[in-house]
């Protein structure tokens, strides 16, 4: 079996499930794909997150400074933004078992080789540059990995699920990178409270293993590999014979008006990118990454410096994670039922939240129940900025066939704004990190977060200002 053919969609199975158990069957395979899907994503996040829970340690101890880490993480997400289109392309012809598999497989190596590297050198000290660049190189193929995981889990809703209940599935699978978020703060915290920073990345392998075997045992490619028919005819939408008579004629259209539809794509592709309304939109969800990327990233550090111990920062941060759930569920309600299908009111007020819970977070002090409510404030934010500003109201000014180039425009500046953050942020952290003595009369770190606080937060008000731009513009027509 070559390298190709292994990713290549599985064959239909020559044994076929009788008709009286189709059914049943059916519907079982189809929960364990969701499933899989669901478990699976959430696991590639702690196998992507578990760096940002560590942070505070990891310069503590003078392995890496935050500049250091700043550009490791941007590596991660340069790859990300590159891999995400290349690997959607990829995956709607691929087996979505072993495409996402083989994705988590290999970050959960990319988190057990930093682990062990970071145990290895414990007794050296601080990382030599040469060791620096193996970090990154690590983290870029981590990156790289972690885009090969969206697309196979949505197109398991696509091969498996009706479109009558494909949107209710896709809107719980959403919540995937929030619990993703929300384990890899309360699990990779806890282990690094225990153990040590290292052992954040080992544990984090380990979840990203255990999602390996979630995705091999329950994720199943399509229908027809299992011997069922295809899933337009096992829910009702066409009978056989009418899905097999519009299967030859799209081939047959295909050939035949080929020229002709690519000419069609890329004139409705060029008018997109020349529509200001989604670069507004695209920029706008760049500043607000910079801001949800800023916090993901850095805020356990920034509890630490107020004086909170890993593992109680880490569950604070992770308050975040669980309350993103409800606003990513509560968005489409609120515009959909309240705001009679306007995003941009609400798109407001979440974006007015946003900046508040910020502004609440860097300056509220060491209270607690200050920095809970600034969580709570921001997860039900970001939740809703997420799927409005972050491609949403883009789609809302493309025609259908053109959502995918305005959504791949608004993900691409958006992981760009988010990467560079890490960069620029660690730059500031360590431009303003001196050395004090404490209560035990030992010297030890002192942060002060106002200069990046102003980054996180400007940005974070832009990422309100410009959508006001938009409102009111109509769908473009072509």
């Amino acid at each position: 079996m070559s390298f190709f053919s292994f990713f290549k969609t599985s064959e239909p199975s020559e044994t076929k499930v009788p008709l009286e158990k189709q059914d049943k069957v059916y519907k079982s395979l189809r929960f364990q794909t969701f499933l899989a899907g669901l478990l699976g994503y959430s696991l590639y996040y702690v196998c992507r997150t578990g760096l940002n829970v560590v942070k505070g340690p990891i310069i503590e101890e003078g392995f890496l400074t935050a500049t250091q880490l700043g550009a490791i993480s941007s590596c991660l997400l340069y790859a990300y933004a590159a891999g995400k289109f290349v690997n959607g392309i990829l995956a709607d012809r691929s087996n979505i078992k072993r495409f996402m598999a083989t994705g988590l497989l290999v970050s959960a190596f990319a988190n057990l080789v930093f682990g062990l590297t970071g145990l290895w050198n414990t007794a050296v000290g601080a990382a030599s540059s040469g060791l620096v660049l193996l970090l990154c190189a690590l983290w870029t193929m981590n990156g790289w990995a972690q885009s090969m995981g969206t697309s196979p889990a949505v197109i398991g809703l696509s091969r498996w699920f009706p479109l009558s209940i494909r949107g209710t599935y896709y809107g719980f699978f959403s919540a995937s990178h929030n619990i993703g978020e929300g384990l890899s703060f309360v699990f990779c915290g806890l282990l690094v409270s225990l153990a040590g920073w290292q052992w954040g990345f080992v544990g984090s392998a380990i979840a990203g293993v255990i999602g390996v075997l979630i995705i091999i045992f329950f994720m199943h490619d399509t229908p027809e590999s299992k011997g069922l028919p295809p899933v337009e005819v096992l829910t009702g939408e066409k009978t056989q014979e009418e899905y097999d008579a519009d299967q030859a004629a799209k081939a047959a259209d295909a050939v035949a008006t080929k020229a002709d539809k690519d000419a069609e794509t890329k004139r409705i592709q060029k008018a997109v990118f020349k529509n200001p309304g989604v670069w507004l939109l695209a920029l706008a969800s760049g500043f607000m990454y910079v801001s949800r990327y800023a916090v993901n990233g850095w805020g356990v550090l920034v509890l630490e410096g107020k004086g909170f111990e890993t593992a109680q920062a880490t569950m604070i941060i992770s308050i975040n994670a669980w309350c993103g759930i409800f606003g990513t569920v509560l968005s489409g309600f609120l515009s959909d039922k309240l705001f009679k299908g306007d995003r941009q009111l609400p798109a407001l007020v979440a974006g007015i939240l946003h900046v508040i819970s910020i502004i609440m977070f860097l300056y509220c002090g060491d209270s607690v129940v200050m920095n809970v409510i600034a969580m709570v404030l921001r997860g039900l934010a970001i939740g809703v900025l997420i799927c409005f500003i972050g491609g949403l109201m883009a789609v809302d000014l493309v025609p259908r066939k053109a959502s995918g180039t305005a959504l791949g425009i608004v993900g691409l500046v958006s992981y760009i704004f988010a990467s560079t953050q890490d960069i620029i942020s660690g730059v500031l952290i360590d431009r303003n990190t001196t050395e004090v003595l404490n209560e035990a009369g030992e010297m030890v770190k002192h942060i002060d977060f106002g200069p990046v606080g102003y980054l996180w937060i400007g940005a974070a008000i832009i990422s309100v200002i410009l959508p006001l731009f938009n409102w009111g513009r109509k769908q473009m027509t072509i």
